[in-house]
């Protein structure tokens, strides 16, 4: 979900392909003409949407979602632009095209947009080798032009081809990104059997997956554990057992006193919200957990600081979130 820059409208995905426009004022929701024809099975479907850094002039948005393909599931990104007013999307073309497999997991398509510069988390599809690989796109985080092509200076444009697009590799599931108040970038990502990674995202640095992580493969396969001098970069921070993170958001408001550049975190199988504390390039710690007693998919931060919170599923509601008085 998210709140669009210079209105009072918040705007939402669903899984089966939708897109919801809620008017914060008066709470009357819309759902939006004009949205892609989405492949829904499994991980697959409609996934992010963002703001495009024009939108309060031309309404630009950018959504991810997942489409059908003759090799079988293909996670796209596209650019639109979105009327508020009329709840219509319209002007919406493919920028950018995820490397299709078979099979309906691990999509990641999580989207930032940071100055001239788009970064888009591209999952291992369950393929776990792909992420360590330079002839296909996935297990990745990438960083692109507005118009979806390699931004230029990519650690591997050398490389050519897909790998001019990578920022980053060896990456699972990232199911979120955000970026703190100095600009640096973070991703909150699913492990295997335990393992769930908070990570600071460095330009040209492999963070392992499938060679290294904190958690095992499902059934009990060991898998190396992050150790100094391997070679890969370690997770800020991991989660044993596992909290399922469902996105990230790095708090920059005042309503909660003292979490300014926390990073908030959802946990779907674990039911909960974490904050952790961020110090430059270190997470300091977890500072605290609530349990919230279902699949937490989402979590923003609305213009005035409060904390809105997605769930997961049929019956999922769309909560706010406020300090106690």
């Amino acid at each position: 979900m998210e709140f669009l820059p210079g209105t009072d409208y918040l705007l939402i995905s669903e899984r089966v392909g939708a897109l919801q426009l809620r008017d914060q004022a008066s709470g009357e929701v819309r759902e939006v003409a004009g949205a892609p024809e989405v492949h829904h099975a499994g991980q697959a479907g409609m996934h992010d949407v963002v703001a495009g850094p024009t939108f309060e002039d031309d309404g630009t948005v950018y959504v991810s979602w997942v489409r059908s393909a003759p090799e079988g599931a293909q996670g796209v990104v596209g650019r639109g632009v979105l009327d508020v007013e009329s709840a219509e999307l319209g002007d919406l073309e493919v920028i950018w095209e995820q490397s299709p497999r078979a099979g309906d997991g691990h999509f990641s398509l999580r989207l930032l947009v940071q100055g001239e510069h788009l970064y888009v988390t591209s999952g291992d599809r369950q393929e776990l080798t792909p992420a360590q690989e330079m002839d296909n796109n996935l297990g990745a985080v990438l960083r692109l032009t507005p118009d979806g092509e390699p931004a230029p200076g990519n650690p591997w444009e050398s490389e050519g081809g897909v790998a001019a697009e990578f920022w980053t590799i060896g990456h699972r599931n990232a199911l979120g990104i955000a970026e703190d108040a100095s600009g640096q970038v973070w991703v909150s990502e699913m492990g295997p059997q335990g393992g769930d990674e908070l990570n600071l995202i460095v330009e040209g640095e492999n963070y392992g997956w499938p060679e290294a992580s904190m958690g095992v493969h499902y059934g009990g396969g060991e898998i190396p554990d992050h150790t100094e001098g391997d070679g890969y970069r370690a997770p800020a921070a991991w989660w044993v057992p596992s909290i399922s993170p469902g996105n990230l958001l790095i708090y920059q408001g005042e309503l909660f006193a003292g979490w300014k550049d926390s990073a908030i975190l959802g946990g779907l199988s674990g039911q909960r919200i974490v904050r952790v504390v961020l110090h430059g390039e270190e997470a300091a710690e977890i500072a605290a957990e609530w349990d919230m007693g279902e699949r937490i998919r989402a979590v923003d931060e609305a213009p005035d600081g409060a904390i809105w919170v997605l769930e997961d599923g049929a019956g999922g509601r769309l909560l706010e979130l406020r300090p106690e008085e």
